[in-house]
């Protein structure tokens, strides 16, 4: 199964540049005299406008609304005392058309002691210093945080006083922190409310908050995400507001679905097959108890596709092991570099999630039909063209310790993945198909490390190269692999700047990655990628494709999207651009 990046081009045309405006009475605003603060931090606190990146036939000039100046000399003494500042003097002049602003900040309140009294270590998380100026909104987010981090870790019957004693006179404060953390709280008994079409075990399937185990903001926060991965809610609603003896109930409160049905159409790019149509109906809680039956169909130059998915949460439940069912039919009609593959197949799986693992093992039927291409490019040898039926069990171990999948900075990942291919015609072999990967990812202060590993090998019976289908072989490229190349571009590794079009029978990948915020959600990024695919089984000895690359990232609320530039060291007139929403490691 090969991985897939794939863009959406929605048209949605909103152009407010040159429409009609609606001009309310305005003043151009200046300030003078500040010292601490600059001008653009002035405005974006009082609500100045400023002319948009795209507006670039306007001149920079900063407005105020009329309406705020009535309130602008409170606004500043607002947030000039949240800084620290609660001298500070203000002289505004208005004329008809401009407002200037002379700002005397004077002297700052600064921290003359820090005093703390815990049983619990929170030192980390009071990042004020002596002589620092004091901030309330940094007094406040600081308490904040500690009192996050006690929930996270289980301790929700804590004593926790914060004091601040300001002198105005001698412009200082002395800080005082007192917490006694109490006893660790645990998850009390689970109730379900709301539900009408899926029974309560389905439900207390995905929670993760246990009765007896130790409470943890963290188990809350993976309950309501795996209730809403059932596709079957509105709304999920946790209650642990109660608390008896530091033992906390969970109440959930669920709204299933008023529309189950859902209906895409779309129009994209994909980095392997390009301009792509695509289209899904997917029936949300199927007969109820959150089964899900779900059409996919795709049409590009390259690629057809039509598959009927079913998915059953908890088939069964052996000693409170929930084992979820699943199963998908479909066909496929897909061009390689030399090759097209028809394939018709289906597959049927049992699957346990918990909140670091995924275990899933299943068999596959398939019927693959490999046929030469007539598109200029190399051949593969006359034997790889063939009809192939394919039995195989196979088994996914994941297990995520990364403390985000959207965007992670601590961490790691492994993977196994394992097929035993057993033939059911005599174009068949026998053949046993093993994948491991290993991510880490580790943060010093902004700069974020990665590395992610890949090793496979392909053994087959009697070492008969093509006796199994070219697809099920290793390639490279990609922005998963190896981004001086496009996706599935290297096969048999021949020196550092060449490669074959035949898949290999091992294969290896190291990939390494730096990312540093330059700007606001802008972030920069080094890397490089080391492939080997060799033509035996077990191999590890043939040449290595080495590219290096920069690139860029920008965060969004379902992770970065990245730009990636990469080159082969060795021959930089080869080279690859990927584009990515979401996280490589």
């Amino acid at each position: 199964m090969h991985r897939k990046i794939i863009f959406m081009i929605i048209l949605y045309i909103h152009c407010p540049l040159f429409a009609d405006e609606i001009n309310f009475p305005t003043h151009q605003i200046h300030f003078f005299g500040q010292e601490h603060f600059n001008q653009a931090t002035l405005e974006d606190e009082l609500g100045v406008d400023n002319k948009s990146f795209f507006q670039f036939w306007k001149d920079d000039n900063p407005l105020i609304n009329d309406k705020l100046l009535l309130t602008l000399e409170p606004s500043l003494h607002s947030f000039y005392d949240s800084e620290g500042f609660y001298d500070a003097n203000f002289t505004i002049k208005e004329t008809n058309t401009t407002v200037s602003v002379h700002i005397s900040e004077n002297k700052p309140v600064r921290i003359n002691d820090i005093n703390i009294s815990s049983d619990f270590d929170i030192t980390p998380f009071i990042t004020f210093q002596k002589n620092d100026i004091f901030k309330a909104k940094t007094f406040i987010k600081i308490k904040s945080k500690i009192i996050t981090q006690l929930l996270k870790v289980g301790y929700c019957s804590y004593d926790f006083t914060t004091k601040a004693y300001v002198d105005l006179d001698n412009h200082s404060v002395d800080l005082k922190y007192k917490l006694k953390k109490g006893g660790v709280c645990t998850f009390g008994k689970v109730t379900i409310d709301g539900a009408e079409t899926i029974d309560d075990d389905i439900i207390k399937s995905r929670v993760r908050a246990k009765e007896g185990e130790r409470f943890s903001t963290e188990l809350i926060k993976d309950t309501s995400d795996a209730l809403y991965g059932l596709q079957s809610f509105d709304s999920v609603l946790i209650g642990v507001d109660r608390k008896f003896y530091n033992v906390v109930p969970v109440d959930i409160t669920v709204k299933e679905m008023d529309k189950p049905y859902r209906f895409e159409v779309g129009v994209g790019y994909d980095t392997y097959v390009g301009p792509r149509v695509h289209s899904s109906i997917v029936k949300h809680n199927f007969l109820g108890n959150a089964k899900e039956l779900k059409l996919q169909l795709a049409w590009s130059k390259l690629e057809q596709l039509a598959i009927l998915n079913y998915f059953k949460p908890v088939l069964f439940d052996p000693y409170g092991f929930t084992i979820d069912f699943g199963s998908s039919l479909g066909y496929s009609n897909l061009e390689f570099d030399g090759f097209k593959e028809k394939k018709t197949f289906l597959k049927a799986y049992l699957e346990h999630t918990s909140k670091r693992f995924i275990v899933r093992s299943g068999i596959a039927l398939e019927v693959i039909d490999v046929t030469e291409l007539d598109d200029g490019k190399p051949k593969l040898p006359s034997e790889a063209y063939d009809l192939f039926l394919l039995t195989y069990p196979y088994v996914n171990v994941v297990y995520d310790g990364r403390d985000s999948k959207l965007n992670p900075k601590y961490g790691y990942y492994l993977r196994g993945y394992g097929e035993w291919g057993i033939p059911t015609d005599k174009e068949s072999s026998l053949y046993l198909k093993v994948e491991l990967e290993a991510r880490g990812i580790y943060t010093f202060y902004d700069l974020t490390l990665s590395v992610v590993g890949k090793m496979g090998l392909i053994k087959i019976e009697g070492d008969k190269t093509y006796g199994i289908p070219e697809s099920k072989k290793f390639f490279a490229g990609g922005s998963f692999w190896n981004r001086a190349y496009g996706f599935r571009e290297i096969g048999v590794v021949t020196s550092p700047t060449t490669d074959l079009i035949d898949g290999g029978l091992t294969m290896a990948n190291l990939s390494l990655e730096a990312n540093y915020p330059v700007w606001d959600d802008l972030y920069g990024a080094v890397f490089t990628d080391n492939t080997l695919i060799a033509k035996e089984s077990n191999d590890f000895t043939g040449d290595i494709i080495t590219s290096a690359g920069i690139g860029v990232r920008y965060m969004t609320p379902i992770g970065p999207f990245k730009l990636d530039v990469g080159f082969n060291v060795n021959d930089p007139s080869i080279y690859g651009i990927s584009f990515q929403i979401g996280q490589s490691f």
